[in-house]
């Protein structure tokens, strides 16, 4: 690529990383704070919090990264352009797409770094939240399970026990399941433990009752008990996962085989398949607009400006049509070529644009209302 280039290259990768990490980051962190209740409820350390958290940077990553790229490009050349490097360069016979053939490499790292995370990296991660806070959820003695505190197992599933022995006997255990509209289920016993066989784990109760509510009916039936077991195979993963559709492999997708939630939802897989082979085509757009828009000489900083807002309109219809191309697909699977015709369109003009050196400008006569409109804007904030 030649010194130019490398300069070129250096500068709009170490861009591209630290808009990356720091967007990234940021909504990690938002993201993060939702599921603070592992810490707070369930009894879990930061550090597990941090893993289990930390397994959807991935799917994070595989929308930021085109739009960091984006920014990357855009501040690169704006910069270069403002040192009137552009000009520079372009006086001195240089041709566009000699200029522009350093952000292509980067391009085509950004690309691979999308299609690995889309085809393994990605889905692997969501399997292993997935399969982590299932073993969280069901791992009741170690994590969860806390003397004097209510926890809620799930969703409708409270357990309580007011001691924990140093052999494992717990005392005064209380189990109220509402997980079913139609009847409550309270179990109330004076001791217990927890048993693991060859059928799975079990709470085994002594000396208590069970109360069962029906919606319809005005009092409980109580049942006493000497000795009780409820099933905590349900909670501990012994029924095998069933993964979503975005949490298959990429090979998956194209060939699902005898798979039984393709049988039931073929359309989703379809949709879901294109998604991520436009996936690996949006860093390649989305960095032919910025450099249709940007990468020509200019020597005003408003059309520095019109044409940034231009690249942001541009790479944001592009990604709207490929977010409602996927979701209408899946009804009606011709949408999923809305995407492909997005993209390629960009590609294309844009690529026309940049071999012809062309100078993308507003019409004169939006210029003028907007100037207006910011000076009687300005005049307004100036008299109050």
């Amino acid at each position: 690529m030649g010194s130019i280039g490398n300069y070129i290259f250096r500068v709009t990768a170490g861009a591209f990383l630290v808009v990356l990490i720091s967007l990234t980051s940021v909504i990690w962190v938002t993201q993060a704070l939702r599921d603070i209740d592992l810490i707070t409820s369930q009894g879990q350390s930061a550090l597990a919090f941090i893993g289990i958290t930390g397994l959807i940077i991935p799917q994070l990553v595989l929308v930021i990264a085109p739009l960091a790229l984006v920014i990357a490009v855009s501040h690169n050349l704006i910069k270069l352009s403002t040192d009137s490097e552009l000009i520079v360069m372009n006086a001195s016979g240089m041709p566009p797409w000699k200029l522009f053939r350093p952000l292509v490499a980067l391009t085509v790292l950004v690309s691979l770094l999308v299609g690995v995370l889309n085809a393994y990296v990605a889905p692997e991660c969501l399997r292993m939240l997935r399969r982590w806070a299932s073993d969280i959820r069901t791992d009741l003695i170690t994590n969860i399970v806390q003397p004097g505190n209510f926890v809620n197992i799930e969703a409708g599933l409270t357990f309580h026990i007011r001691e924990r022995r140093a052999n494992g006997q717990l005392l005064g255990i209380l189990l109220d399941d509402r997980r079913d509209p139609k009847e409550r289920v309270t179990l109330i016993a004076e001791q217990g433990e927890f048993l693991k066989n060859e059928h799975g784990p079990f709470l085994l109760m002594e000396n208590g009752s069970i109360q069962r509510h029906e919606a319809n009916q005005p009092d409980p039936n109580i049942v006493r008990f000497d000795r009780n077991a409820f099933d905590l195979s349900q909670f501990a993963g012994r029924v095998p996962l069933r993964y979503s559709v975005r949490e298959r492999y990429l090979w998956q997708l194209i060939w699902p085989d005898d798979d039984p939630n393709f049988v039931n939802r073929p359309s989703q897989f379809r949709a879901d398949l294109h998604d991520r082979i436009v996936g690996m085509i949006y860093p390649f757009a989305f960095a032919v607009i910025a450099f249709a828009f940007l990468g020509a000489p200019r020597t005003t900083r408003q059309s520095r400006v019109w044409s940034l807002l231009a690249v942001v309109g541009a790479v944001a219809g592009v990604r709207l049509i490929g977010f409602a191309s996927t979701v209408m697909g899946i009804q009606v699977p011709a949408f999923l070529l809305l995407q492909y015709l997005a993209v390629g369109a960009a590609l294309g003009l844009g690529g026309l644009a940049i071999s012809r050196g062309l100078i993308i400008e507003p019409p004169a006569t939006l210029v003028s209302a907007f100037n207006a409109l910011v000076e009687r804007f300005t005049r307004r904030v100036a008299a109050t």
